[in-house]
């Protein structure tokens, strides 16, 4: 079945005609102008056991559809898809939306499985769950963390991944890498890993999350005028009972401060290569993002062909997709349809 078939691509709101306005070619494009349509309900939240989590998620669209895996950041959670998800599953595409490890409703069946924050660990729930649901092969989309787990997914199990879409590019990382000290500027758009680098960081981010959050959010996307429901949305996904424990752990995998889990060695191994991606892949960049973020010249060279990438305008921050739906939703479609596969940079 085509990733997106000629009848859906008619009946997907008029997205398809305006593709002409993300032009391959182009280093930027603008977020598509027309309204957002009247979007389906976001939901229900349901669970499913993967590996070693209980994992909560969304799931729209057909059964039948292309598979669409949509993957979260922090301090996000499953509502930067929520117009995103009805969107595509109106254009005929199976949409999984889940929460990441520490995040919502997923949690840990065993009370004694370690709280692993690695990179590498996001990776391997997100196989476990298309495992469990019986997707051989899915577009894989992401912001933030979801990102990188999208990025690693491409890179180590492309037989996977049909097509990615990656906010801010190539995001894999090693601990090696990370022992480099950066220049000032950049050290201090990194604050608070080195102060989740503390207990009383570890004790700070528990007390205060919520509040946390949100001046990440604020600080990460300046110009984004969210309302208080649409924060409290995500925030009450932060009370997850491992968040905490998850966020803390990510970061100080990061500086070499946690050792991980030798069951992902192996994969940590191959990451530290820096493996180039050989999936059909869009990168978007919004025009005002506020949080650390890679030039995507520095990154071009790590996508074969066919790949794209698109700088969103208009103020867009680092929480594209909740930012702009419309310019992520058209990047999946592109990126996941035929005619993209034929398309060289």
């Amino acid at each position: 079945m085509p990733y997106l078939d000629t009848q859906n691509r008619r009946n997907f709101l008029g997205f398809a005609a305006a593709a002409a306005g993300m032009a391959w070619g182009s280093s930027r494009a603008q977020a598509l102008g027309a309204p957002l349509p009247a979007a389906a309900k976001f939901g229900p939240v349901k669970q499913i056991r993967a590996g070693g989590l209980d994992i909560g998620l969304v799931e729209q669209g057909p059964s039948d559809g292309p598979p669409v895996l949509l993957l979260h950041g922090w301090p996000y959670d499953i509502h930067t898809y929520e117009v995103v998800a009805p969107l595509l599953a109106s254009a005929g595409y199976r949409v999984i939306v889940p929460y990441l490890r520490g995040f919502g409703t997923t949690n840990f069946i065993s009370k004694d499985e370690v709280r692993n924050g690695q990179q590498s660990a996001f990776a391997a729930d997100a196989i476990a769950l298309l495992d469990a649901l019986g997707i051989e092969k899915a577009i894989i989309a992401g912001c933030d963390w979801g990102a990188r787990t999208g990025c690693i997914l491409a890179a180590l199990w492309p037989e996977r991944c049909a097509a990615l879409v990656s906010v801010s590019g190539y995001l894999i990382g090693s601990q090696e890498a990370n022992m480099m000290p950066l220049p000032p500027a950049a050290e201090l758009s990194w604050w608070y890993q080195f102060y989740f680098a503390t207990e009383r960081g570890r004790a700070g981010y528990a007390k205060n999350r919520a509040e946390f959050a949100k001046l990440i959010w604020r600080t990460a996307s300046p110009t984004w005028q969210f309302d208080e429901a649409t924060f409290a949305r995500t925030a009450r996904a932060l009370d997850n009972p491992d968040h905490v424990a998850i966020v803390i752990d990510n970061y100080r995998w990061r500086l070499g401060l946690s050792t991980g889990e030798r069951a992902y060695d192996a994969l940590e191994r191959r990451l530290a290569a820096f493996p180039l991606i050989a999936v059909p892949t869009i990168t978007l960049e919004g025009d005002a993002n506020g949080a650390p973020h890679p030039d995507p010249a520095t990154y071009a060279k790590k996508f074969s062909d066919p790949y794209a990438h698109r700088t969103i305008t208009g103020g867009i921050g680092h929480n594209l997709p909740q930012e702009a739906p419309e310019a992520f939703v058209q990047a999946v479609i592109d990126a996941g349809s035929a005619v993209f596969r034929g398309v060289k940079k």
